[in-house]
């Protein structure tokens, strides 16, 4: 799950979660909305755990030896 898609979920279960008064029979629609939030913010968690490490450094080192040892 990507970083749209985790904010899409948060906002998709805060707007059922405190938005929405209706009443479905045998269904909490809050309730579906709380999921939806915490399935959101951990996909978040993840997210950013597994593609944040992924820096890339700007720099490249080149290293050369140099042997003045004369040839013979």
């Amino acid at each position: 799950m990507g970083i749209g898609a985790s904010i899409f979920l948060i906002a998709i279960g805060a707007i059922l979660t405190f938005a929405v008064h209706a009443t479905v029979s045998g269904v909490s629609i809050q309730t579906i909305g709380v999921i939806l939030m915490i399935a959101g913010a951990l996909g978040l968690i993840v997210t950013l755990l597994v593609f944040g490490p992924r820096r890339r450094t700007g720099a490249v080192v080149d290293e050369r030896v140099v042997d003045e040892r004369p040839v013979y």
